[in-house]
């Protein structure tokens, strides 16, 4: 009888092309399918709370699969560390519920995108993020992170997503996100948004209007009017992936 096994993951994606499996290309889904494949025999395709990017990084990105192995759960954990990549490191295995599926079940997720604020940027922090040493109003830019509080339509800030709707996904684009805020901690400007779902590049394009109005581009009440526009052309550019990270998912 199958069992259903929930992971969670940190990785660095630097030098992986996001979660999704593609074809002679390295991705977190691809490797991580391959080595459950050499410890257990079995070819599965692991399913994420969520796709991140090329280049994005995860603090805890849950995955699920169901295996008819019996391999305890913590052998599988420590089989899977010792055949995954250093960049990709399993940090907790549990077997779960029948029913249980990463993106399915999930109910909130929180996202954190690093803006580094010093003149210069050491060498062993910059793949972790975007290096901003140029004059911003925080305070602005803080009060403007307010205005998407709450259930918005969040089209303006959607970028087109061609594997939207392949797995039964929400098709609307209305999110509701529960926390929207910077915080300044040792030298680096941090958005946390916290929502009970992401669209294609919407953290990304978030930040990248936000910057608009730290340089004073556009003004903080502009957000609301780009939310109600539903126009993508009306927000910022896409801000790196170098400095976003999945940080944790609730279920």
């Amino acid at each position: 009888m199958a069992r259903n096994f929930k992971l969670v993951l940190a990785y660095d994606g630097t030098d992986f092309n996001g979660w999704q499996v593609q074809p002679d290309r390295p991705t977190i889904q691809g490797l991580l399918s391959d080595a459950i494949f050499r410890i257990a025999g079995e070819r599965v395709l692991p399913q994420g709370s969520g796709r991140t990017d090329a280049g994005v990084h995860a603090l805890g990105q849950v995955a699920s699969f169901a295996l008819d192995c019996s391999i305890p759960a913590q052998n599988l954990l420590l089989a899977l560390n010792d055949k995954l990549p250093t960049a990709i490191r399993c940090l907790q295995v549990e077997e779960v519920a029948k029913d249980f599926h990463a993106r399915h079940s999930a109910r909130a997720k929180t996202y954190e995108y690093r803006l580094f604020r010093g003149a210069i940027c050491n060498p062993f922090v910059a793949r972790y993020v975007h290096h901003y040493p140029y004059p911003m109003n925080e305070e602005e830019m803080s009060r403007a992170a307010k205005d998407v509080v709450g259930e918005h339509d969040f089209t303006s800030f959607a970028a087109v997503d061609p594997e939207r709707g392949k797995d039964d996904d929400e098709p609307s684009n209305v999110r509701t996100i529960f926390e929207s805020k910077f915080v300044s901690e040792g030298g680096q400007l941090v958005y946390r948004l916290r929502g009970d779902g992401f669209l294609h590049h919407m953290v990304r394009n978030l930040v990248g209007t936000f910057l608009l109005v730290g340089k004073g581009t556009l003004a903080a009440e502009s957000i609301c009017e780009i939310l109600t526009a539903k126009d993508r052309s009306r927000a910022g550019p896409t801000a790196p992936a170098s400095g976003l990270f999945l940080v944790s998912v609730e279920y």
